[in-house]
């Protein structure tokens, strides 16, 4: 693995930053929250299932947004524009009692959070490949583990109810985006000028079908827990019981510990099978909850899932651009678009699966009928060629401008 020197550091810091505010504060704050807001009589579990669709479709309009921003000016000017809004979404949405206008906020929450989970480690990752230092790229990662645990922490120390619950999460995120905006804009300036012709190639074909595939069940599988674990363990344990404010956390810290994890098991196994054993760690996760519902399968669950949903992210994004190495940008939307596309229909599912009068725990069944699908096709992925083969031969190395 590359030494990690200050300007990978930097690098890797800036769009770290940025995950936290649009992805742990400004998205994953709402699973936490949601037991609490459904006590606090903000909306009920149905309406709490419809906020969350609407936030992952404007995730998915945000990621397609992205394609067409994956040039220059886009990640100069849009992206640290994004992360801005997203903040300021995020403050708005302590001012809202209105379910609708929350649907709103959730929906414009989802499209900016899109545009720079894709750019933001896109960005990095190509800026990592002009200095032959891929291999570094999942330490981005580090800040959605990091933001969680602190949106964890703001949701706890939290003193006010309803919308107010939102307010130390917001306080946290503005700064944050001051901050880092103007070192992504720095970042982007030290990329070429134009994109290599290759990169209007094909995206989708049979080199890389596959993992294409794979990763459209993934967002599936691994989204129920990562949205309604809380509200399932509410279900399941007795009032009072530790894992119904724990399991958040041992969610989150497996997260913080899973990038690290992840990046030097891709090094060590190689992406292909990492990310094949990562489905099924994944897989089992979500069953736990149908298998022994109660402390130790919603335990397991917070684990299994947290622990791997961010190895499957770096896994698949290293080895699609293997698979492709000049369309890095491009391929980083596509492949976001498809997870959260299907991820966009687990709240749906959910929603009209409890409406039907089934429980929240049935429900885990759809998220592992989807992993099994992940770990069919991701059993079919190619071999990629090596890390050292993945950085451009159509660029050199340009010194960083300061």
């Amino acid at each position: 693995m590359p030494r990690l020197d200050r300007a990978h550091l930097t690098a890797l810091l800036a769009a770290a930053l940025a995950l936290v505010v649009v992805h742990a504060l400004g998205r994953f704050a709402f699973t936490p929250l949601l037991p609490l807001l459904l006590d606090d009589g903000l909306f009920d579990l149905a309406q709490g299932a419809q906020l969350a669709t609407w936030n992952y479709l404007g995730y998915l309009l945000g990621a397609l947004l992205a394609l067409f921003m994956a040039n220059p000016r886009g990640l100069r000017q849009g992206l640290p524009a994004a992360l801005l809004v997203n903040a300021g979404l995020t403050l708005a949405q302590v001012f809202t009692h209105d379910v609708d206008l929350l649907a709103v906020l959730r929906l414009a929450n989802g499209v900016s959070n899109g545009v720079v989970f894709v750019l933001a480690p896109a960005l990095v990752l190509e800026w990592l490949a002009l200095r032959q230092a891929t291999a570094l790229s999942g330490l981005v990662y580090l800040g959605l583990g990091g933001g969680m645990l602190l949106c964890g922490l703001l949701v706890a120390i939290t003193p006010w109810q309803g919308p107010m619950r939102w307010l130390p999460i917001a306080l946290c995120a503005l700064p944050l985006a001051l901050l880092c905006a103007p070192m992504l804009r720095r970042l982007a300036r030290d990329l070429p000028d134009k994109p290599p012709a290759t990169a209007r190639g094909a995206l989708f074909g049979s080199h890389n079908l596959a993992l294409l595939m794979a990763y459209l069940g993934a967002g599936l599988g691994y989204i129920l827990p990562l949205t309604f674990l809380p509200a399932l363990a509410r279900e399941q344990l007795p009032a009072g019981h530790p894992l119904l404010v724990g399991n958040w956390w041992w969610t989150a810290l497996a997260c913080l510990l899973s990038a690290t994890l992840w990046n030097h098991a891709g090094a060590w196994l190689g992406d292909r099978r990492a990310l094949l054993a990562n489905y099924l760690l994944q897989l089992l996760g979500v069953t736990m909850p149908i298998l022994l519902p109660g402390p130790f399968g919603v335990m397991t669950c917070a684990l299994l899932v947290g622990g791997t949903f961010l190895g499957t992210v770096l896994l698949t994004q290293r080895l699609a651009r293997a698979l492709n190495p000049d369309q890095g940008l491009r391929l980083a939307a596509l492949l976001i678009s498809l997870y959260s596309g299907s991820q966009l229909l687990g709240p749906w599912l959910v929603q009209h699966w409890t409406a039907a009068g089934h429980s929240l725990t049935s429900s885990f069944l759809i998220g592992t009928a989807a992993l099994l699908w992940a770990v069919l096709w991701a059993w079919q992925v190619s071999e990629p060629r090596s890390l050292a083969e993945m950085e451009p031969s159509h660029v050199s190395h340009r010194p960083a401008r300061h």
